[in-house]
């Protein structure tokens, strides 16, 4: 069967680089059925940012792009905006680690007044590094991250962490961290979610699921709250990674296509946890392209 045509299909975390595919990227994504994009900010640039200018400029980037997107499509976008972790490795070398870690919290404070002002919905990416660092740089970015927290605690928004993976002890270990900060576990989303984990194993925290197949047809009968996402890179030297932007609906449509149940445990993902979550409804609001 279609999809619902009144069945938002919705992205939760990719990039769109303006000077890459970008716009056609979403043009691609509304032609498989796709309408709304959770539009994650990045470096738009080789260089690592080394002032809250570079981030400024960045984030007024992400923003551009997004009303882009929404004047040539019929695709409504979202912007999750917050200085990526990983620049802290990076930019330390260059402009020395007190310098880096005051450089990631002047830029979260930049995006904590961009959800406060509504050109934002959530603090995003921001976490830890996903790879083996000094042990001066993993205090350094635990220390970032537990600004972050504070800073979506003052703004009243979602947190969209990027970690390692993680196993039960890490989602604990990642609630506590949140709650000593004043974010409830409900309010934190693990980007790029590989493991289909009971939700008693999660201690409240929302996965972001990576939309590959196998793993979409386990969690697909999970209770909510959990959302899917690509992680669409717009990079032209690694075309269609992680997950190509037209993945999301189209497993919706294979899902959709195995009956009415099947298609009603599509409210979890992309209405009931944006719900909960981010504390709005998604809708369609034009015709769906197929």
């Amino acid at each position: 069967m279609p999809l619902p045509s009144d069945l938002p299909i919705i992205d939760h975390h990719c990039h769109l680089h303006p000077n890459h595919e970008g716009v056609g990227a979403a043009r691609r994504f509304a032609a498989a059925g796709g309408t709304h994009l959770m539009l994650a900010t990045q470096n738009y640039t080789a260089a690592v940012p080394r002032s809250l200018d570079d981030y400024r400029d960045q984030f007024d980037t992400t923003r551009r792009l997004a009303d882009a997107i929404r004047s040539q499509t019929e695709v409504e976008v979202k912007c999750v905006v917050a200085p990526y972790p990983i620049d802290l490795v990076h930019a330390a070398p260059l402009i020395g680690l007190s310098a880096a870690v005051a450089l990631q919290e002047e830029a979260l404070e930049l995006a904590g007044r961009e959800v406060r002002e509504q050109r934002a919905v959530a603090l995003g990416e921001v976490g830890t590094p996903h790879f083996p660092v000094g042990e001066d740089i993993q205090a350094a970015c635990n220390r970032v991250l537990d600004y972050a927290f504070s800073v979506a605690r003052g703004a009243d928004c979602p947190v969209v962490v990027h970690s390692a993976e993680l196993d039960g002890p890490g989602y604990r270990s990642l609630a506590e961290r949140g709650s000593r900060a004043g974010v409830r576990p409900g309010r934190i989303v693990k980007h790029y979610a590989r493991s289909a984990l009971p939700a008693a194993e999660r201690s409240g925290i929302v996965p972001s699921y990576l939309a590959r197949r196998t793993l979409v047809d386990q969690v697909t009968g999970g209770d909510g709250p959990w959302f899917l996402e690509t992680d669409f890179l717009d990079d032209p030297a690694r075309p269609g990674a992680v997950l190509d932007l037209a993945t999301v609906p189209r497993r919706a449509l294979a899902i959709a296509s195995k009956g009415p149940d099947a298609a009603e445990r599509l409210q979890i993902p992309f209405v009931a946890s944006f719900r909960e979550v981010y504390g709005w409804t998604p809708e369609v609001s034009g015709p769906r392209v197929p």
